[in-house]
């Protein structure tokens, strides 16, 4: 199917959805199409008389928050590259980044910018603050240009007030670069990932046919990263097309915030990581026995109003998807990446399979690197729609992407099944080789060691030819149930063997050590496994 301009999709979307509420921050403002519209207008008006240019990057940063997808709209619908940075990053992360993408214009929350220095990013033309688009630094003559200036444009363009014919938004071209999304994953190292209009158009063509049951009377609640794809692309962006009533999430996603966020929006569709869901499973199972109770308790705790929950960003614990499946719980596990805009693979939560993240998605291909891929694990490589255009000025690590034939090499190992379903194994560049040469995929045993009591997260690391479990226990539990330190190491020492035996002798956990305070996490809840590691042996 031939792509289409994600633009118009958009601008068809506000002028059938006028009147009907679309953005809103939980407990706080709420923006109807015609007022994100109107905000649209008003800013391209000031991208237009300050020479912004289609094609010119257009920076975002600022917690989830309505007044964020305005800014990332204006710029998309202009021909601009919005450039969405993660409000998590240092100062001197945040510096190098806009220079790096050369932005001309940064849109930025306020107590974030307290932190920056406008004169260590000398390509911008302005710095605007998010919250009300206040001037926050101006490269130019009239600091002004975004206030009086831009009230008297927009009367002399809309003398009778902006209606929906007379929106008309940039066309974009299939290879068109939409996005340039900055990665914050495990490995330390930020790569501007360059996603074209067709990938976005092909993610928002895979939800329309895959979610039938979101439309422009649904809600959804936005608890993921906005600036990250997983969360842009599911959370806020397909629904902009389809007209929905976005909620953001303005403060940080706890259970309890959840839970009465849910309660009170009941959502029709609901999207997190399985940091989240593991959560509030163990919060839940302490007090809720197995079986019908505790499904209908998750489902009163996520609103009891949706379809699925869709599961991504990260491995969903074993144990915890068996009791899933087991419970009927509607659950589906999908499976992406930054670079696919980012949907690889999924399945409707009753056509999913156990330790499976679903089928390949519409236009694109799956491969694995495998001389038997259904049985012998290999690297996933994907080609089709959905793959980026390749990394923002940086040849090298576009090339190191590609296999010599044009397949898109994730760097994750797995199988695929007769039918066509896809089972991760872990990471490549997180594979330990063990001592005779075994391939040791660490995330297996750290889901065994995250089944143990009392422990949050864990990581396992080579040191010296041994695998050591890195272990971040629930010290306040543990202590309420009378634990010391010495003596929780020495009950945690005594459950090792139990996972041990899960795992065949090279894959043996020889000992533990905890961690006097959380791991460093991504915005996915992903441990940055590169703060971490060891000395290998030579």
């Amino acid at each position: 199917m031939k792509p289409e301009s994600v633009n118009k999709l958009l601008e068809k979307s506000f002028r059938s959805n006028w009147n009907r509420p679309a953005l809103s921050n939980y407990r706080g403002e709420t923006l109807l199409y015609s007022d994100l519209a109107r905000h649209i207008a008003k800013i391209h008006l000031a991208f237009s008389h300050n020479g912004i240019v289609p094609g010119d990057k257009i920076v975002v940063c600022s917690r989830n928050q309505a007044h964020w997808a305005v800014c990332f709209l204006a710029a998309m619908t202009y021909g601009a590259v919005p450039v969405p940075l993660l409000h998590e990053f240092k100062p001197g992360n945040i510096h190098y980044l806009v220079n790096h993408s050369e932005a001309k214009v940064f849109f930025v929350e306020r107590s974030i910018w307290d932190g920056l220095n406008a004169e260590e990013m000398p390509g911008l033309t302005a710095v605007i603050q998010i919250e009300d688009y206040q001037v926050l630094y101006f490269r130019g003559d009239d600091p002004d240009f975004f206030r009086p200036h831009l009230e008297r444009w927009y009367k002399q363009a809309y003398p009778k007030g902006l209606r929906p014919a007379d929106l008309h938004y940039y066309e974009d071209a299939p290879e068109d670069l939409a996005i340039l999304s900055y990665t914050s994953g495990t490995s330390g190292f930020s790569k501007g990932v360059m996603i074209p209009s067709r990938a976005v158009w092909s993610n928002v063509y895979f939800m329309h046919e895959n979610l039938p049951m979101i439309d422009n009377t649904s809600r959804v609640v936005s608890i993921l990263p906005a600036a990250h794809m997983y969360g842009m692309m599911f959370e806020f962006f397909f629904e902009m097309v389809m007209g929905c009533h976005v909620y953001f999430l303005n403060k940080a996603p706890s259970p309890k915030v959840i839970a009465d966020a849910f309660a009170e929006i009941r959502p029709n569709v609901i999207y997190a990581v399985p940091l989240i869901v593991e959560k509030i499973y163990k919060s839940l199972r302490k007090t809720v026995p197995a079986g019908e109770e505790l499904c209908r308790a998750l489902v009163d705790f996520f609103g009891g109003n949706f379809e699925e929950i869709v599961i991504g960003g990260a491995p969903l614990n074993p144990e915890v998807e068996r009791e899933f499946r087991k419970i009927k719980f509607p659950f589906t596990i999908g499976y992406g990446m930054t670079e696919c805009a980012p949907i690889i693979t999924y399945s409707r939560w009753f056509k999913g399979r156990m330790y499976s993240c679903g089928v390949t998605a519409p236009n694109i291909e799956i491969r694995i690197d495998s001389k038997a891929p259904h049985l012998i694990p290999g690297e996933v490589q994907v080609r089709g729609a959905n793959v980026f255009l390749g990394y923002y000025k940086n040849e090298d690590a576009t090339a190191e992407a590609f296999s010599s034939d044009g397949w898109f090499r994730t760097g994750d190992v797995g199988i695929l099944d007769n039918d066509g379903y896809l089972y991760l194994r872990g990471r490549t560049k997180c594979m330990i080789l063990g001592a005779s040469g075994q391939n040791i995929y660490p995330e297996e045993v750290e889901a065994a060691l995250n089944n143990m009591p009392y422990v949050v997260h864990s990581l396992v690391v080579e040191d010296n030819g041994k695998l050591i479990g890195l272990i971040y226990p629930d010290y306040r539990q543990a202590h309420l149930d009378g634990f010391t330190v010495k003596s929780l190491a020495d009950h945690l020492a005594g459950c090792l063997s139990e996972v041990n035996k899960l795992f065949p002798n090279f894959s043996h956990i020889a000992t533990l050590e905890l961690m006097p305070e959380d791991f460093e996490l991504t915005p996915k809840g992903s441990i940055k496994r590169y703060l971490y590691q060891r000395n290998r042996p030579s």
